[in-house]
């Protein structure tokens, strides 16, 4: 599972450094809204055409052990 986490890229200077999709400017949290607004995993897809299934289940886990790790700190 953890080589889903190898899609999400953080680079300084693209997207406010925000976590993003593969080095596109597809953040994470954009995935994360679609889903959240009632999307499936395909209809995500279909929406942003430049990414796939693999790439929605690695921001799911992405976001997924950023809770868990802000958890961890409280």
């Amino acid at each position: 599972m953890n080589h889903l986490l190898d899609r999400i890229t953080i680079e300084n200077g693209k997207c406010g450094g925000h976590p993003c999709i593969r080095g596109m400017r597809i953040r994470v949290v954009d995935v994360l809204d679609l889903l959240a607004n009632g999307l499936s995993f395909q209809e995500v897809v279909e929406e942003l055409e430049d990414i796939d299934i693999e790439d929605v289940k690695a921001a799911v886990l992405y976001a997924r052990n950023r809770m868990d790790q802000s958890s961890h700190h409280t």
